[in-house]
């Protein structure tokens, strides 16, 4: 298998403060997304948006400055797989109807176990089904519990929910509780209270101990007590917008972000629109020393430059999320920012947040704009960033530190 070279000059000619070390295009199938790693430090698995039939891809990065294909898993027609998620030597990956599809019920949606005994070679364990979209992403740190965002049959517009799912006994995954937002359940008799043209689903949670934080797009944020498990509660809701009214000045909210050590909450919402956007999409500073009444302290700076006119989407998708065994710093925010690319900030203030650090490569076929897709930083502090257009993994350090 063969890693595709670079100009090293053209590759970090847009740059402050992070330079590409190691890049691969995954063999041809670069449409990347997440990306976790092997508890050995030797293997990353990254996850395709679903252009090609790829939907795992296992890199060799015990030299980062040359990572490499070693293996790639397919996925099914018609869904994707491109959310990753590992602990120990268990592997799990998603499967999710694509966006804009109609509902197919023949769809293998939900997701899958691998065993990583042999990690460059995962093995099937076993498949859970989650009847209508599937699931979206996977928070999964430590066994036995994995919080996903899934479906299931009765829920508006086949929306995601907050689902706990107990993964002691990898062949025979089962359900422990599920929390949605009120007005979901379409099926046992409720009704929307939002606009037609609000989604209102469980994007993905951040878990730190009892706390589960809920990026619930447009309703906002969403706080629960996972204490107990088999029943989730609800602590608080902030939302930016009024969800009576269409979208007007917030929305898509994608990551939430906890940052217990500074009582914070960084909030990343997704831009979708290409070029010069309807309302702008921001990543929020949240303050939860009172966790009954969060509220908004700042905003993190918005690129300079005219990415607005460059083609493609400009504006926040994904943040480091701090896993287990990765880079822990609590005054510092890594953000993915689609064209872009890659943005650092410094939050040590966090009301008055500053960029210290971006890299915005090269499109890769020199036509398509790089979308800057997802990333994460390793121990070490090398960042893992993907391009969804094709790009692949890139491999960053810090020339700033």
């Amino acid at each position: 298998m063969t890693t595709t070279t670079w100009n090293p000059d053209i590759m970090n000619t847009e740059a402050s403060g992070l330079r590409v070390i190691g890049w691969t295009d995954l063999n041809g199938s670069g449409d990347a997304m997440h990306v976790n790693f092997h508890r050995s430090g030797k293997y990353a698995y990254v996850g395709h948006m679903g252009d090609t039939e790829i939907g795992t891809s296992v890199v060799d990065i015990s030299d980062p400055r040359n990572p490499f294909v070693v293996n790639q898993l397919t996925k099914p027609d018609g869904v994707r797989s491109h959310k990753v998620a590992v602990v120990d030597d268990v592997l799990v990956v998603n499967y999710e109807g694509y966006p804009f599809q109609p509902v197919d019920p023949e769809l293998p949606t939900g997701f899958k176990i691998f065993s990583l005994e042999d990690p460059a070679n995962p093995r099937e364990l076993s498949y859970y089904h989650m009847p209508g979209k599937g699931v979206h992403r996977m928070k999964f740190t430590e066994m036995p519990y994995c919080y996903v965002s899934g479906s299931d049959t009765g829920f508006h517009e086949d929306r995601q929910t907050f689902m706990i799912m107990d993964l002691s006994d990898p062949m025979n995954p089962t359900e422990v509780s599920r929390w949605w937002f009120p007005g979901m359940n379409t099926g046992a008799g409720e009704t929307p209270s939002w606009h037609p043209d609000r989604w209102v689903w469980n994007h993905h949670a951040h878990i730190v101990g009892d706390r589960a934080y809920c990026a619930w797009w447009d309703a906002g944020v969403i706080i629960l007590d996972i204490s107990d498990k088999t029943r989730p509660t609800l602590v608080s809701h902030l939302t930016f917008d009024d969800l009576s009214s269409p979208p007007r000045v917030a929305g898509s909210v994608h990551t939430v972000l906890a940052v217990p050590e500074k009582n914070l909450l960084i909030v990343s919402e997704e831009e979708l629109e290409d070029g010069v956007a309807s309302y702008k999409k921001y990543v929020r500073v949240i303050d939860i020393s009172d966790e009954q009444r969060p509220r908004q302290i700042s905003i993190l700076p918005e690129p300079q430059g005219d990415f607005a006119h460059r083609g493609g989407r400009f504006g926040p998708h994904n943040l480091h999320e701090g896993r287990p065994g990765t880079y822990q710093n609590p005054d510092e925010v890594f953000v993915t920012y689609f064209n872009a690319g890659v943005r650092v900030y410094d939050i040590s203030d966090p009301f008055s947040p500053r960029e210290i650090a971006y890299h915005v490569p090269p499109a890769p076929d020199g036509d398509r704009p790089i979308h800057m897709n997802d990333l994460i930083v390793d121990a070490n502090g090398l960042i893992y960033a993907t391009d969804r257009h094709g790009g692949g993994l890139y491999i960053m350090e810090r020339t700033d530190a």
